[in-house]
């Protein structure tokens, strides 16, 4: 499996952002870290082992950032404004520097879609719905997509505007709602085992189906944890029969 490094200094955050990508061709799946870990968290528990052989004969080539989720709503120092305005920096940064990353590495045409497990399957939505027309899809696992669950009280504008389970019920201009409904792969998957939630996967889902946005909810049984196994199962399965 080729397997690349790379990393720049940051406008939207001022700090050096490494990437990691794996492969040479296919469609672009683009990792969000779970928590407060890094790029390469994906590699250390073994998702890249069982999507070597979707990599390798050229059905998706990865890509992998950091999280900044230690400098914002992880971050129990930081003042509720101070993590909100870090958290749309970091939109900037996948906007602005990470997809014309992928663009340049791949091609124009090339689709992107978003993934991530547990907040990073809010990441990996919020991403998506904000810029449907950057980003193509997403797959979202083990997720809960209200972002005042990790705010610890604190609630403005912004964490309005990051929340997809606030913001969607009132999306009301077509042009996003328009260019969401076009995805194909919009994703939404979850366990019912120990820490999953799935009932926060079928709320969003029915915010989605209200709006008359095409998706799937996929709820698996009890027997998948919100844990590792249950993304390393998940993710292959979806590139096995959903792209």
């Amino acid at each position: 499996m080729k397997r690349e490094l790379a990393n720049w200094f940051s406008p939207s955050l001022q700090k050096d952002m490494p990437i990691v990508a794996y492969g040479d061709y296919g469609f672009a799946l683009l990792l969000v870290p779970t928590a407060a870990a890094d790029y390469l968290e994906y590699e250390r528990f073994q998702l890249m082992d069982t999507l070597a052989p979707y990599i390798d004969a050229g059905k998706v080539r990865i890509f992998s950032i950091n999280s900044i989720n230690n400098e914002s709503w992880l971050n129990n120092e930081m003042a509720g404004e101070h993590k909100a305005i870090r958290q749309n920096q970091f939109n900037q940064y996948v906007f602005n520097e990470v997809v014309p990353f992928i663009k340049t590495n791949t091609s124009a045409e090339t689709p992107i879609i978003t993934c991530g497990a547990s907040f990073g399957a809010l990441h990996s939505m919020n991403l998506f719905l904000k810029r449907p027309d950057l980003i193509d899809g997403v797959i979202a696992m083990s997720g809960v997509y209200d972002l005042t669950d990790y705010t610890k009280g604190f609630y403005d504008d912004q964490v309005y505007f990051n929340s997809p389970q606030h913001y969607m019920p009132n999306l009301a201009d077509n042009w996003y709602l328009d260019n969401i409904r076009k995805s194909q792969h919009i994703h939404i998957l979850t366990g019912s085992g120990d820490y999953e939630d799935p009932e926060a996967s079928r709320k969003f889902s029915g915010v989605l189906a209200n709006k008359g946005i095409n998706h799937e909810l996929d709820i698996w049984g009890t027997e998948w944890k919100h844990d590792w196994p249950t993304w390393r199962a998940m993710l292959p399965a979806y590139l096995e029969y959903k792209f």
